[in-house]
């Protein structure tokens, strides 16, 4: 566990001192450039994190100037975002993070051996206490990011 934390975290000091931005901003920027437009409830149900959660990234990714939003035409309540080119430079200089590595070698593996790894992971998750969604948020997007 602790060998899986320290690596998360080098390379979340290697993702802000490349781009400025949290291993988590990324993963949202990552999922706005999937598609042209998407709104915000999309992105919270892809990262596997609550409204509130995606809010407060949004807030700071517009703040940085890297996100848009623009209000539906058809319904003026939906609110759709978009990646600035700021947004798109960053994700052009961001380092492949160690949850696209993990992805990488996690889909390379048979399905009984991703099976057993899953089941193993939930079981450390249900020990920790996890019952709250966004306590593994970062590392479910990169799973969902990649599901497209």
């Amino acid at each position: 566990m602790r060998k899986i934390l320290r690596t998360t975290e080098l390379n979340g000091k290697q993702v802000m001192r490349e781009t400025g931005l949290t291993p988590s901003q990324l993963i949202f920027l990552q999922m706005l450039d999937d598609e042209r437009e998407q709104t915000a409830g999309h992105i919270a149900g892809r990262m596997g994190i609550t409204q509130a959660t995606t809010t407060v990234l949004l807030q700071k990714l517009e703040a940085l100037g890297m996100v848009q939003r623009r209000r539906g035409e058809t319904d003026r309540r939906q609110v759709w975002l978009s990646l600035t080119p700021a947004g798109h430079k960053a994700l052009a200089i961001a380092p492949d993070g160690v949850h696209a590595q993990f992805h990488q070698q996690f889909m390379a593996l048979q399905d009984w051996e991703q099976a057993m790894l899953i089941a193993s992971l939930e079981r450390v998750a249900a020990m920790l206490g996890n019952h709250e969604q966004d306590v593994a948020a970062v590392l479910d997007a990169a799973d969902r990011l990649a599901d497209g």
